[in-house]
Parts: C-alpha cells; structure tokens; sequence
C-alpha cells in the first residue's frame, strides 16, 4: 500500500512538472490539446484553489505562478514522510 502511495506522488510531480513545460506553449489542436486537457484536468484540483490564495509574483509585464512549486514542496515533504 505504501508503495502504491508513493509511486502516485511520484506520478503527480511528474505531472505538474509536464504541466509546467506545457504553459509555456499555446494551445492547438491534435493530440497536442489532447495531452494538455488531461494534464490540466489531472492536476487543476490542486493548483487551482492554491492559485487563488497565492497571487502570482509581478516580474515586470510577466507573471510568476507560484502555486507548481508550493505543490512541489507539498508532495516532497508528504515522500520524505510516506517513503
């Protein structure tokens, strides 16, 4: 069971950090749009209500999300407890 646990945070870092690569590039259609739906739908019942709580940091016109890396931190520290 512990492992079972433990190889689904690992699963869902690997997710956020495919979601991470995948904000950088626009929409389109094909399979493309295909692998983003499901990452964001995969991982947007975490980011979400953290991304309301935690407004993005200003860098000049650009904004810096914060909420993959608190979620990063999260599930690091919950795998240095479980694992």
């Amino acid at each position: 069971m512990r492992s079972l646990i433990c190889l689904g945070l690992q699963a869902f870092v690997i997710l956020i950090f495919v979601r991470i690569i995948l904000s950088w590039f626009p929409a389109s259609e094909g399979l493309f749009m295909t692998v983003q739906r499901f990452v964001f739908g995969a991982t947007e019942w975490a980011m979400g209500p953290l991304r309301r709580a935690i407004p993005p940091v200003r860098l000049g016109a650009a904004a810096l999300d914060l909420s993959p890396l608190v979620i990063l931190l999260g599930v690091t520290v919950l795998q240095s407890i479980i694992c």
